[in-house]
């Protein structure tokens, strides 16, 4: 009789521990989605970035100089993230990069052998487009500023700490 009172208790563990995962099954699935789906939403966040394609190499060099600059003291905040952070606070609780109805169009036209201009235009239906215009050196990395608002992303840039 002790043999029999051994496997009757242990049948009955494998059979709770059948019980215990179909009862929760449908839970743990439903977290792993819910996982799934909030990390897509952050991955797929668009950026100022993902407006600046569909340039030349050669502007795309320009652009990049642009954007990766950080000031004279070349640490902290870039324009790009300066022009994001502009952006964000104009337009807040929204996130106004991933409307369909934004636009952002880049000009990049040459000056002379070294010297570019730039100009930014951001565009959405909310309202209050965003023109910036700057001049932009390849060979000193000089930037200069041409409008009120490039001059401003420029100031927050210089004067980050």
């Amino acid at each position: 009789m002790g043999k029999k009172g051994k496997k009757e208790q242990e049948k009955p563990k494998k059979k709770n521990f059948k019980a215990f995962l179909k009862k929760r099954a449908p839970l743990y699935l439903a977290g792993i989605a819910l996982i799934v789906i909030s990390a897509n939403g952050v991955l797929s966040e668009k950026h100022l970035d993902d407006f600046l394609i569909d340039l030349s190499e050669e502007e795309q060099i320009v652009v990049d100089i642009l954007m990766q600059y950080n000031g004279p003291n070349e640490s902290g905040l870039n324009v790009k993230d300066a022009i994001e952070n502009k952006i964000n606070d104009e337009y807040p609780n929204m996130k106004i990069f991933d409307d369909r109805n934004t636009r952002i169009h880049v000009v990049v036209t040459n000056i002379n052998l070294e010297e570019y201009q730039v100009i930014l235009n951001f565009k959405s239906d909310k309202g209050n487009d965003i023109n910036y215009d700057w001049n932009v050196n390849i060979d000193s990395k000089e930037i200069k500023s041409n409008n009120l608002e490039s001059k401003y992303i420029i100031n927050i840039v210089d004067f980050y700490d």
